[in-house]
């Protein structure tokens, strides 16, 4: 009897609950397809964790985490925690279970679909056919640096936070993207500020270092700074990116204008042995929660991740994604990806999106 696949689901706050049980029965119906048998489990994070255990990280989270292969993700935080101290807020849950779990390298694919190019914020010869990976690593740079905090020095507030980097940090990222981009188009781009900022400057000498065992992969560096704007003006002339936890957090928000919507770009944060947790990279969107107003497709499609990478499926994966596809290419849109313009589509809500999918994937291909 082959033993069940553990996957733990975690709604989180906000519309999490609401693309998370959308995607679950994407979860259930592509497995069944299949044949891989999971067992699910659910659990508390960020915000609803801190009014329900007093804590944005609960331990029998993380217990369930640890024995889980991949965690399906919604989104945590919202304002009703903003005045709580940094330390204690929803969003830390989050960092707290990258790090525990040494989920080190984020992927985040920005990938436009055709039908979408009229929602892209630019011009649609600028961003057909667009198929970028940006490679972030996860668990260091300045979200994780010591010291930190707010002080007092000379009867004045002082912030700090610490920019740092290990060697071996940099290396096994890097080592990430070039495999990846050796599986694509063969040209990996690292973004850093190695003109200011030291912590970049041995970023750059490590990439350079590791690209020598990469021969075959083409390997340029830019500031991050001109990276942002490269992106809004040609992003087709980049194919993997790999970059640090600030500035792959930024430069992916910005990557996200260029598919037409954050809801609809997916990520996977893998660590060695290729344990994942799956998430949309959007936010918790307090003000659309409880309205089915939420774009499942990027938690849909963190689930076609899910299968690709942390369940060696990459057949399902395809037949998310296809599917995902094939219900654009007919039409239906939810608020965000909506041009009352463009002919021929509906606007649907979040339930009726994820419907709109499931029977997609049930007609088969």
């Amino acid at each position: 009897m082959t033993e069940s696949i553990e996957i733990l689901i975690i709604p989180g706050d906000g519309i999490g609950s609401e693309i998370v049980a959308v995607a679950e029965q994407v979860v259930k119906r592509v497995a069944a397809r299949e044949g891989i048998e999971l067992s699910l489990e659910h659990a508390l994070l960020g915000g609803i964790a801190i009014d329900t255990c007093g804590t944005p990280l609960p331990v029998e989270t993380l217990e369930k985490a640890r024995n889980a292969r991949a965690l399906l993700l919604g989104a945590v935080g919202g304002p009703k925690w903003d005045d709580l101290p940094t330390l204690e807020r929803p969003e830390r849950g989050l960092l707290g279970l990258r790090s525990e779990l040494e989920l080190f390298a984020n992927l985040r694919p920005a990938i436009l679909f055709e039908p979408l190019a009229a929602a892209s914020s630019l011009k649609a010869e600028l961003v057909a056919d667009l198929d970028i990976l940006i490679v972030r690593e996860l668990t260091g740079g300045i979200y994780f640096g010591e010291p930190r905090g707010i002080t007092v020095v000379d009867n004045e507030r002082v912030g700090v936070n610490s920019y740092v980097y290990k060697e071996h940090e940099i290396d096994r990222i890097a080592r990430v993207a070039f495999d990846l981009a050796r599986k694509r188009g063969r040209r990996l781009c690292s973004v850093d500020k190695a003109n200011v900022l030291e912590v970049t400057q041995l970023w750059r000498e490590v990439v350079t270092e590791v690209g020598r065992d990469y021969g075959d992969v083409q390997l340029s560096h830019m500031y991050v700074d001109n990276a942002g704007m490269q992106l809004v003006r040609a992003p087709k002339q980049f194919d993997v990116l790999v970059t640090g936890n600030m500035f792959g957090d930024i430069l992916s928000d910005v990557a996200a204008m260029l598919t037409g919507s954050l809801g609809m770009l997916p990520s996977a944060s893998l660590d060695r042995e290729g344990r994942g947790l799956f998430e949309p990279v959007h936010g918790t969107a307090p003000d659309i929660a409880g309205q089915d107003l939420a774009n499942p497709l990027a938690t849909i499609l963190s689930v076609a991740m899910m299968f690709r990478y942390s369940l060696d499926a990459p057949g399902a994966a395809d037949t998310i994604e296809k599917a995902v596809h094939a219900v654009l290419d007919a039409g239906y849109r939810t608020a965000d990806i909506y041009v009352s313009t463009v002919p021929e589509t509906r606007r649907v809500g979040t339930r009726e999106m994820g419907d709109l999918v499931l029977d997609r994937l049930e007609a088969g291909p």
